[in-house]
Order: C-alpha cells, then sequence, then structure tokens
C-alpha cells in the first residue's frame, strides 16, 4: 500500500495527500493545513460528509476527499479508514513541527448540547472519549462509530485526545459540536505560534 506524500507549494503550505486502497474501502484525500475552510467531500455517507465539511471549515483546513465504501454492509469502514487517512494526513502535513503551538481545546455549544476537545500533537496516541452510555445517535450514523472516528484519528495523528459530552439530547447536536471542538482544538494546535518560531514545542526536542 502507497503512503501519504507531502507537497511543497510556492506558498510553503502544509499539505499532504493519500490514496489509499483495501478491500473494504477506496480514498483519495489531499488535505491543506494552510486553507481557508474550502472542501469538496463525498464519502458516499450524507452525515459523514456534513461533519467532515464543518471539521474542514471550522479547523480552517482545505480538504479533497472522494471515499467508496462498503456502505451496503454499513458505515463503520468507512467512518473509520477516513479516519485513518485524515490522521496520517494531519501527521505528515505537520512535518517536522517546528514552531507549532502543539496543544488546543475547545468548547463548543450547538442549542442544548455542549461538549469539549482537547489535543496534544505530541506523538503520543491516546483517546479519551466520555459520554453516557444512553447518547442518543443522529438518525443514520450510530453514536458509537463516532467514538471510532476519534479512536482512529487519534491513533493515526499519533495524538492525545480527549473529547467529552457534558449534556445533550438531539444526537445530531451531539455529533456536530464534536466535530466541531475538534476543528477548533485542531486548528490551534496546528497553528504556527510566533513565541515558538524555530522550536520545537517539547523540551524533550523531538516529537
Amino acid at each position: 500500500m502507497s503512503t501519504p506524500t507531502l507537497i511543497k507549494n510556492s506558498d510553503n503550505q502544509r499539505i499532504a495527500t493519500w490514496v489509499r486502497n483495501t478491500a473494504e474501502t477506496q480514498i483519495e484525500m489531499t488535505l491543506n493545513l494552510d486553507g481557508s475552510g474550502k472542501s469538496s467531500i463525498d464519502t458516499g455517507h450524507a452525515f459523514l460528509d456534513h461533519m467532515l465539511t464543518l471539521l474542514t471549515l471550522h479547523g480552517s483546513f482545505d480538504l479533497t476527499l472522494k471515499a467508496v465504501g462498503d456502505l451496503e454492509v454499513d458505515a463503520h469502514h468507512t467512518v473509520e479508514d477516513v479516519a485513518i487517512v485524515l490522521g496520517e494526513l494531519i501527521r505528515v502535513a505537520l512535518g517536522d513541527k517546528i514552531g507549532i503551538t502543539r496543544y488546543g481545546h475547545a468548547y463548543i455549544p450547538m442549542d442544548e448540547t455542549l461538549t469539549r476537545v482537547v489535543i496534544d500533537l505530541g506523538n503520543r496516541p491516546y483517546l479519551t472519549f466520555i459520554a453516557a452510555d444512553d447518547t442518543p445517535s443522529p438518525a443514520n450514523l450510530p453514536f458509537s462509530l463516532v467514538e471510532e472516528f476519534f479512536r482512529a484519528l487519534s491513533n493515526h495523528l499519533r495524538s492525545n485526545i480527549h473529547a467529552e459530552v457534558f449534556y445533550g439530547r438531539d444526537g445530531h447536536h451531539i455529533v456536530e459540536s464534536l466535530f466541531k471542538s475538534l476543528a477548533r482544538a485542531l486548528r490551534v494546535a496546528v497553528h504556527q505560534d510566533p513565541f515558538m518560531q524555530g522550536k520545537l514545542p517539547s523540551t524533550k526536542e523531538m516529537l
């Protein structure tokens, strides 16, 4: 299987691309960490497309994605594999991580719902995902797959992510709030910090 490719352009933007094919999914994705929120997304699953469009806009990334998965089975492989590719592309696009903020967090309200996501891009994959066992699902996506998305992203971005649903009644609002929290936390964490210019944000001198 191929591996993600880092692209250098004239504006020195952090861009990565990958075509990943398995027996379950075929995914083509290009990510620009220094974008403006533009996206072209088609996974065959309308709700997942909606969440990734939100992630792109509120993260201020540019994302092009075409995914074909075995949705006739269920959405599991498509959701997980898209998160795998996204995590790998963010990690590759970050390069040596010189000058990044590294940490980010966001609280996002959506009507009756409040969630929080906290992230560390420290090369230590670990997910803490806190939500009530009876958290409602959106109409066409089991809520358990949202945790699977976050877990695959954490593992392949090699990041520590803490996601928590404080409260909420509507499954759509809860998942949308989580994706917006993730987007805003990532936006901060990948940002070039002027106080860290030329420095690696770690006393270990490696990430």
